[in-house]
């Protein structure tokens, strides 16, 4: 959790199944609370709505963002945005990929490149980065005047989000962090879909290795 000048960061992080090309994994998943004491948005609602909306304390929820439409990152959107009454954001471009979990129901708000967000004391930029999945995004923005990113699955400690499933594809999530990541600022922290954090810079450094490796 970080917590400083009123913005603050919260982290939950949640277990179950991610199920994708028929196969199915046990997975940790990063829930990010990003807002203050009063109100935050839900950044990827995993697994379990009711540790999700534990942990907003009784703070309002004005808006559950998926940042790609994988089932282990929307799997309890709806639950929680009846629970919370918060509208549910997604890229059209996942389209495909939620209504294989929600078959009849819409997200409730499209995502688009260059879209903020309102948060407390600032605002989030939706930046498209496809790759991992068709409409994947990351989360750009300032916590207490330091460059946050919510990155979702499209960067990693160590490298960029798998891309051997459907619906991926490696040539376009390396333009994606190429041309929309890696010309953030070096100090900027990225908050990942699952695991720990890193940074840009740490993360700059092995570009080229990622290319050549070619998968």
């Amino acid at each position: 959790m970080t917590v400083s000048g009123g913005q603050r960061v919260d982290r939950v992080i949640t277990r179950g199944e991610f199920t994708l090309d028929g196969q199915t994994f046990t997975v940790d998943n990063n829930v990010w609370l990003v807002g203050d004491e009063r109100t935050i948005v839900v950044v990827d609602a995993a697994h379990d709505p009711s540790i999700i909306e534990a942990a907003a304390d009784g703070r309002r929820v004005t808006m559950i963002i998926a940042t790609h439409g994988h089932n282990d990152h929307i799997n309890a959107a709806a639950e929680l945005s009846d629970r919370v009454h918060a509208p549910i954001a997604l890229h059209p471009d996942d389209t495909a990929l939620w209504r294989q979990v929600y078959p009849q129901r819409s997200p409730d708000s499209s995502l688009r490149d260059g879209q903020l967000i309102p948060i407390p004391g600032g605002e989030l930029r939706v930046l498209h980065t496809p790759g991992h999945s068709p409409g994947g995004v990351c989360l750009y923005g300032q916590i207490n005047g330091d460059p946050v990113l919510f990155s979702g699955d499209t960067l990693f400690r160590g490298g960029p989000g798998a891309t051997g499933r459907s619906f991926s594809d490696f040539p376009t999530i390396l333009a994606s962090i190429r041309g929309k990541l890696l010309n953030l600022p070096s100090e900027t922290v990225v908050h990942t879909g699952h695991g720990d954090d890193t940074t840009i810079g740490e993360e700059a450094v092995d570009y080229d290795d990622w290319v050549r490796r070619g998968h």
